[in-house]
């Protein structure tokens, strides 16, 4: 069995407390060559993007790649859209998903996989104020159980 070769440009750790994940799905990216150059360096981050369906086509907008560096007069728009590839059926599921009340495309990270550049976008729905409250109290609570089961490891109590 081979194993995947990946390495995790950016993440979008803000989409996964602001929407309820439905399902995801990895696709490919149309990119220009200084902006998968700019890739490899970590130029890039995905505040505040999200994902269209526009004539059966999907395009990621907001998603910043920086400008390469070392490329003096061909550089790329750094929030340009850029399309994305998946199957007609994946497009014609999500599109059917998209038009229901309350969903949305939204990105979750950006990745290399054996040398392709790769995005794996979310079909979500925005969570409400206190399902956020409710978030932060399970966290919170959990760091306190944590810290508590430290303290009772580090004093050798078994309780």
């Amino acid at each position: 069995m081979e194993t995947k070769h990946i390495k995790i440009i950016t993440d979008n750790r803000k989409a996964r407390f602001n929407y309820l994940i439905e399902g995801k799905y990895e696709a490919g990216m149309v990119l220009l060559g200084t902006e998968v150059k700019s890739l490899r360096l970590g130029r890039a981050h995905l505040k505040d993007s999200y994902a269209k369906i526009i004539n059966g086509e999907v395009f990621v907008y907001q998603m910043h790649i920086g400008k390469y560096p070392f490329a003096h007069y061909e550089n790329h728009e750094p929030q340009r859209p850029r399309k994305l590839l998946l199957h007609s059926y994946e497009i014609k599921k999500l599109a059917g998903k998209v038009n229901e009340k309350g969903f949305s495309l939204i990105p979750l990270k950006v990745y290399f996989i054996k040398g392709k550049a790769k995005i794996t976008i979310a079909l979500a729905r925005g969570k409400r104020k206190y399902d956020k409250r409710e978030a932060i109290k399970k966290r919170d609570e959990k760091r306190d159980m944590e810290r508590i089961k430290k303290q009772f490891i580090s004093l050798d109590i078994r309780p």
